[in-house]
């Protein structure tokens, strides 16, 4: 005891209280590790607690409620969207549109009221996702074919979307998504243009979509269809091309569209199917079961009009077509501009029906604007660089063809003279490029810009011959008219029809009397030249007045409410009448080597067209003797003298453009076999013709004196300085260039290889104007008439340009596509050159035919 006493004694106190401890402090950790388990265990055996699930209420909750076809919320403070899809809406067809609010020319044609086309979609549900599917509308299955069982074999859906379900409220079968993708993305529709190969690095280009930047203008919803404005920016660091002066910053460019989601028309719209001998815009469906030939179920796109009275012979409509004058719409032509739409009824009764189209005047307290879907509307703008005159643009049901709404875009342009005729003309290969690029369809029907040109042309013959105000006030009017009617036209369904112009002859338009309050052509579908006498006494109405026998007869073909069949196809058996002349630009004219009949043709006149385009060009002379003395204002520039140069200039190379398309032409016939006055589908243009043509080239295009002007009118060519507008290139005028480019056009179309097959395989069925007839022509024409002596510098361009194709044909990148008969012409010609281009005549000549030589030595020597 003591000595455990001692022991104690000796032992420090923290050390003793640590001893003491240690019992406790394990039984607390025993007992720590005990509870823990039993709070692991519990977990085990009770179900976890789920967290509440938030309802569409508790998600939108802080947003705006916008209902409609399909219900959309904003969140009121981040602008958010959300939206809800019904349980009857999966599934479901609609279609979806969208156009152009506000765009930039620059990023090409990207313009106010530019449509996008539309598409049909389904709305899916794929567990718990929302899928926003694209259909394929264009194949036809017979469902009582058992194919049909096969239809979706090998066919595309896009699925455009997939979006998570956020919120259900299964009692209302109701699904909540975030619907910012589908619409702050390129989703529905691509807005930014894709590159293009061999585009330039410098050429303005967007930059990449900015999300934070990209948002929503604009919700209106109504029961059948949803549209929003969505400001799309494309943000770039840095650029190379900052584009026009309409673009303000072209790092931060805006681009504004007007998506539309709608609701699939449920009604007796009875589809029409197309017919090749009459022009309308079509929906293309290819039918799978069909063992035909033509397994073609292609729908015309027509509006729905179902007469209030089906027993009546004339009726009003259910619903009219109807169209609002957009408030900007300059006062002093509203009642033009109505008048001409409602030109159109005239051929409207003859389908049966009266009042079919109603115009409207928008008032300027409206509340709606133009964009509205639910309106047609005249609508107008004044762009920087306007891209038409004109154009009218319509939306479609793709499942049925049956149009539901429609615009109408014109330029203020029209009215004025903002044209540089340098631009316009300065290679007739520029502009004929233009139109090949934008005048595939309705949407860039470039008529305006073709009406435009003809109407100051116009407007300088009649100002040279001392005409009125009143006269001058009578052109602008009546080109308004056939400006309007024109593309009222594309909106009732109608594509071009470029061969109208064969209707009357030269004789007949200078008649005054005969032509009075007529269209000057079969159909305002047509891009006819305004009727200008050269003979200003015989002048009498300048253009399109009233719709055509062509336009009457077409939209009896679309619209009237056929009792059988057999009514219908009496009715298309009329297209032999010489009134009802059909042929549109499916197959570009203006494009060198394309379309091979030259009666459809843009710019020309008369079913005489060679004595037309002369008559033409012979007038464009007479007005250039005089051009200095009838354009230079005391105190102005000299910008009005070298615009109308230019004017004239390209009024001779389009006239020649005209001629150029007979060498080698082949007339078309689209009737069907057996029909009553039907000829062959080819005929070739007869041997007179053609050599009328060439005979006109040869003076016209390839003379040494051709394209000739007062040589003191080159002194005044001068633009008008604007700023530091000069930089880009010297001021002076290229007036070798701006010749030779008319020329170069020419030959392009005579020399491409499509025109020499043509000449070649048509001699099998008709043609008598050979291939080797042709070429020994040409080349007398380009050569014959001064090789012996002096060659002025015009034709020693023509003469270099023109060898210098002859050689391409053989060593060139394209000389794979030229026949071997036209290769051994084309040696034969260059051959030819060599023996006739003796050095003679001064030095610059001799240079010129050492020049000669010299290629074709060199070309000989590849050859072999």
């Amino acid at each position: 005891m003591k000595l455990n006493q001692i022991t104690f004694k000796f032992i420090p106190l923290s050390l003793l209280i640590f001893l003491l401890c240690i019992p406790f402090s394990t039984e607390a950790q025993n007992k720590k590790k005990r509870n823990k388990k039993n709070a692991i265990e519990a977990t085990e055996t009770k179900p976890a607690k789920k967290p509440k699930e938030k309802s569409i209420a508790d998600l939108t909750k802080a947003s705006k409620k916008i209902e409609g076809l399909f219900t959309v919320y904003q969140d009121t403070i981040t602008g958010e969207l959300q939206m809800v899809i019904t349980q009857n809406q999966l599934d479901k067809e609609f279609i979806y549109f969208s156009q152009i609010a506000d765009g930039v020319l620059d990023a090409g044609r990207i313009n106010r009221g530019s449509y996008r086309g539309s598409k049909v979609f389904t709305v899916s549900k794929y567990f718990n996702k929302i899928e926003f599917i694209t259909q394929n509308t264009a194949f036809y299955f017979d469902p009582n074919n058992a194919i049909s069982k096969s239809k979706d074999a090998n066919i595309s859906q896009g699925v455009m979307a997939s979006l998570k379900i956020e919120a259900t409220n299964e009692d209302e079968g109701l699904y909540l998504i975030k619907a910012n993708d589908l619409f702050l993305k390129e989703t529905f529709s691509q807005v930014k243009p894709a590159s293009r190969p061999g585009t330039p690095p410098t050429s303005f280009k967007l930059g990449s979509l900015d999300k934070a930047k990209t948002k929503i203008k604009d919700i209106k919803n109504y029961p059948e269809n949803v549209n929003l404005e969505v400001e799309y920016v494309y943000s770039t660091p840095s650029v190379l091309n900052g584009g026009s002066s309409a673009v303000s910053d072209g790092r931060n460019v805006s681009i504004k569209v007007f998506h539309s989601l709608i609701a699939m028309p449920e009604n007796n719209f009875e589809p029409r199917f197309d017919d090749p001998r009459v022009g309308y815009f079509t929906t293309e469906i290819t039918d799978q079961t069909s063992t035909s030939v033509t397994p073609y179920r292609d729908l015309i796109n027509r509006w729905n009009l179902v007469k209030k009275n089906p027993e009546a012979e004339l009726s009003e409509p259910v619903t009219p077509i109807t169209w609002w004058m957009e408030n900007s719409t300059p006062i002093q032509w509203r009642e033009t501009i109505k008048n001409a739409v409602l030109q159109w009824n005239v051929a409207f009764e003859k389908a049966g029906f009266k009042n079919a189209i109603v115009v409207k005047q928008q008032p300027d307290d409206a509340d709606w604007d133009a964009g509205d879907i639910r309106y047609n509307v005249l609508r107008w703008t004044a762009s920087p660089t306007p891209p038409f005159g004109g154009y009218g643009p319509s939306m479609k049901n793709p499942k049925t063809g049956e149009i539901f709404g429609a615009d109408i875009m014109l330029e203020y342009k029209h009215f004025t003279n903002r044209v540089f005729y340098d631009k316009v003309f300065e290679t007739a290969a520029n502009e004929t490029l233009y139109n090949a690029n934008t005048h595939q369809d309705e949407l860039y029907c470039s008529l305006g810009h073709e009406l435009h040109n003809e109407v100051i042309f116009a407007s300088t013959v009649a100002s040279v011959a001392g005409a009125t105000d009143l006269e001058m006030e009578r052109i602008k009017k009546e080109s308004m008219t056939a400006l309007i009617m024109h593309e009222i036209g594309h909106t009732l369904g109608l594509n071009h029809n470029m061969k109208a112009s064969q209707l009357f002859s030269p004789e007949q338009l200078e008649d005054a009397n005969f032509i009075k309050g007529k269209c000057l052509t079969a159909s305002v579908m047509d891009y006819a030249a305004l009727n200008i006498t050269r003979d200003r006494s015989k002048q009498g109405q300048y253009d399109d007045v009233a719709v055509g026998p062509y336009d009457i007869w077409a939209i009896q073909l679309g619209y009237t409410p056929f009792k059988t069949e057999a009514d219908r196809q009496a009715l298309l058996n009329e297209s032999t009448k010489p009134e009802h002349i059909f042929g549109n630009d499916a197959d570009d004219m203006r494009s060198p080597g394309k379309a091979i009949d030259p009666r459809v043709n843009v710019s020309d006149q008369s079913n005489n067209q060679i004595k037309w385009a002369v008559d033409r060009i012979e007038l464009a002379n007479d007005l250039m003797k005089d051009l200095k003395f009838k354009f230079i204002t005391t105190g102005e520039s000299y910008q009005e003298l070298r615009s109308v140069y230019y004017l004239l200039s390209g009024q001779k190379a389009s006239a020649t453009n005209t001629i150029s398309r007979f060498i080698g032409g082949v007339y078309v016939d689209r009737s069907m076999a057996g029909q009553d006055q039907a000829k062959q589908p080819y005929t070739p243009v007869s041997l007179k013709d053609q050599k009328r043509a060439m005979n006109a080239l040869k003076t016209y295009v390839f003379a040494p004196d051709a394209f000739k002007a007062p040589n003191d009118l080159y002194n005044y060519l001068a633009k008008q300085r604007r700023g530091f507008n000069f930089m880009s290139e010297p001021e002076d005028p290229k007036i070798h260039n701006q010749v030779l480019g008319y020329q170069k056009n020419v030959l392009n179309q005579l020399l491409h290889y499509n025109t020499l097959q043509r000449i070649t395989d048509s001699e099998l069925y008709g043609n008598e104007y050979t291939l080797s007839t042709f070429m020994v022509d040409l080349n007398d024409a380009i050569f014959k008439t001064d090789i012996s002596g002096s060659v002025n510098s015009f034709r020693q361009n023509l003469q270099l340009e023109y060898t210098n194709m002859l050689i391409g044909m053989l060593t060139g990148k394209q000389s794979s596509k030229y026949t071997n008969t036209a290769k051994s012409m084309a040696l034969y010609n260059l051959k030819s050159i060599r023996t006739m281009a003796e050095p003679s005549g001064n030095i610059a000549s001799r240079a010129h035919k050492q020049h000669l030589r010299t290629l074709i030595d060199n070309a000989v020597k590849e050859i072999k």
